[in-house]
C-alpha cells in the first residue's frame, strides 16, 4: 500500500510541476515534504519519468484535481479555476466546499480523490434498506395509494427535523422499480396509478412518432387561444383501443369544452383522418374554425390538406407535452367510461359516437359556470360575432 501511495503521489508531484508549479508547491499539493521533492527533481533532471496522460470524463480526474490545488494555493477563484480545466464554475465550488481543511481551508487533491473514490463505491445499501421504520412508513403510504411524490412530501412535514425519515419520490421509483434486499414489495408497484411493474423510457421510439412535413409548432398559434376568449381554437387527438389497431378521434372546442367525435371504423392512418377532420369541420361556421391543435403522431402528416379543404390551420405541439392539449387529454379521460381501455374501438358505430358525444355535452361543467358545452356551443351559431370582428380575429 505504501509502495503504491508512494507512487501516486510522485505521479501527483511532476503534474503539479508541469502545470507550471514550484517544487515547493508541487511537494505540498502532492502531500510529500520539500525535501522529498526536491530530490525526485534533482534525480530526474527535471524530466518526468511518467505518463501523465489521464482521460477527463463526467468525474473529476486526479490530475484535475492537482490542478485545482495547485490553482487555490495561487489564490485564485473557482470561476477562474472553472476555465483553466474547463469545467463548470459550480463543479469546482463544489469540490472546494467538500474538500477544504476547515482550518486552514487548504485543498489536498489526494485526499479528494480519495474521499470521491469511497463516495462512488458500489453496491451501496439503499436508504430504505437501511432504515426499517421509514420502509415501513413508505410501504404503508403506498397501500393507501398515495403516489411516490405525494409519499415524499408527506414525510418532510411530518419529520422536519429528522432527515432520516424524508425521502424523494425518485428513491422510492427506484426501490419498486430496481429491486435489491430490503428494498420495498414488487407487487406495490399494483398502487401507482400505472400500476407498471417497469419503467418506461419517457423517450422511445414506437412506431408512432415520425417526421411531418410543413410543421408549425403551437409557440406561432394566435395568442387568443390562450385565453379562449374567443372560440373557434380546437384540440385534437385519438384514443387507441387494443393493440393500436382502432381508434376514434376526438375533437373539443377550447372555450365551450364541446366535443365531436370521429369515425374511423377501418382505419385511422394520415388520409382517413384527414377526411374525417374536415367533414366535421364543414358542419361549423367560418367563426368556429380558428386552428386546431394537435400532437406529433403520423395520422397528421396530411395536415396541410386539412387547412386547404377547410381553411382550418393545424399546430402541432412539442414532443412529450399533453398539458399543451390540456382540454381534449381531460376530455379524452371522460371518454374511458364508455370506451374501456385494451377494448376493439371499430365495433362502436357512428350512431353510438353521436350518443357518447351528445351525453358528454350535456355534462354541466364547473368552468364553463355550469353551463353545458351543448348550450354554449348553441349560443354561438345564434349569435356570431360581427363581421369585421371575424375578419380581425379570424
Amino acid at each position: 500500500m505504501r509502495r503504491y501511495l508512494h507512487g501516486v503521489q510522485r505521479r501527483a508531484f511532476w503534474r503539479l510541476i508541469r502545470a507550471g508549479g514550484s517544487v515547493r508547491e508541487a511537494a505540498y499539493g502532492a502531500g510529500v515534504s520539500h525535501r522529498a521533492g526536491n530530490y525526485w527533481f534533482v534525480h530526474r533532471g527535471g524530466v518526468c519519468p511518467v505518463s501523465l496522460a489521464e482521460p477527463s470524463g463526467r468525474y473529476l480526474s486526479p490530475t484535475e484535481r492537482e490542478a485545482i490545488a495547485l490553482l487555490h494555493a495561487r489564490g485564485r477563484s473557482a470561476r477562474a479555476i472553472a476555465t483553466e480545466i474547463d469545467r463548470h464554475h459550480a463543479t469546482v465550488s463544489r469540490e472546494l466546499t467538500r474538500n477544504c481543511t476547515a482550518r486552514e481551508g487548504d485543498y489536498r487533491p489526494l485526499l479528494a480523490q480519495h474521499k470521491a473514490e469511497r463516495r462512488a463505491a458500489r453496491p451501496k445499501l439503499s436508504k430504505l434498506a437501511a432504515n426499517p421504520a421509514l420502509r415501513e412508513q413508505v410501504q404503508s403510504k403506498l397501500e393507501e395509494h398515495l403516489s411516490p411524490e405525494q409519499i415524499s412530501a408527506e414525510l418532510r412535514l411530518e419529520f422536519p427535523d429528522d432527515h432520516s425519515m424524508q425521502i424523494s419520490h425518485e428513491a422510492i421509483y427506484q426501490s419498486l422499480f430496481v429491486q435489491g434486499k430490503g428494498e420495498l414489495r414488487r407487487e406495490l408497484t399494483r398502487c401507482l396509478r400505472t400500476g407498471r411493474a417497469m419503467r418506461r423510457p419517457r423517450k422511445r421510439n414506437d412506431g408512432r412518432r415520425e417526421k411531418i412535413p410543413n410543421l408549425i409548432s403551437i409557440s406561432e398559434r394566435p395568442a387568443e387561444a390562450e385565453d379562449r376568449a374567443v372560440p373557434g381554437h380546437w384540440e385534437g387527438d385519438l384514443i387507441l383501443g387494443a393493440h393500436n389497431r382502432s381508434a376514434i378521434g376526438t375533437l373539443v372546442e377550447r372555450s365551450t369544452r364541446f366535443l365531436m367525435l370521429l369515425h374511423l371504423p377501418n382505419d385511422h392512418g394520415a388520409e382517413a383522418v384527414r377526411d374525417a377532420i374536415a367533414d366535421a369541420m364543414r358542419e361549423l361556421p367560418a367563426h368556429l374554425r380558428r386552428s386546431l391543435a394537435w400532437d406529433r403522431g403520423r395520422e397528421m402528416t396530411r395536415h396541410v390538406e386539412i387547412t386547404v379543404a377547410v381553411d382550418l390551420p393545424v399546430y402541432f405541439c412539442d414532443p412529450a407535452s399533453p398539458w399543451q392539449r390540456g382540454t381534449n387529454e381531460n376530455t379524452n379521460g371522460l371518454l374511458r367510461q364508455y370506451f374501456a381501455k385494451g377494448s376493439d374501438l371499430s365495433v362502436f358505430p357512428k350512431d353510438y359516437l353521436d350518443f357518447v358525444a351528445a351525453q358528454v355535452n350535456r355534462r354541466p361543467r364547473k368552468t364553463l359556470d355550469w353551463k353545458r358545452p351543448a348550450d354554449a356551443l348553441a349560443d354561438l351559431l345564434s349569435n356570431p360575432p360581427p363581421l369585421d370582428r371575424v375578419a380581425t380575429t379570424g
